[in-house]
């Protein structure tokens, strides 16, 4: 009876894999910072909770996004000359 414990173990991990694998579940690495004790509670976000879970990785995606860049017909802020100036 002890070997079908170990062919269910061993298909849940062979399911969670194929799963990451063909994009049905995302397991990367989306954590910059040191720590991350929280991250193993988005695991039940992901699964219980979907919309909570799209909405902590978007506010993450949102809080370091870089500057934008210069679009055309924007004038010159003094960028080349190595100052910047900001009218207000």
């Amino acid at each position: 009876m002890n070997w079908w414990f170990l062919i269910g173990v061993a298909g849940v991990i062979l399911l969670g894999y194929l799963a990451n694998r063909l994009g049905w579940i995302d397991l990367s690495n989306k954590n910059t910072r040191p720590g991350g004790g929280g991250s193993l509670l988005t695991i039940g976000d992901e699964v219980f909770a979907p919309s909570r879970h799209e909405a902590a990785i978007e506010l993450d995606r949102q809080s370091s996004l870089p500057a934008p860049a210069p679009v055309a017909g924007d004038r010159d802020l003094g960028i080349y000359d190595g100052r910047i100036r900001i009218d207000l």
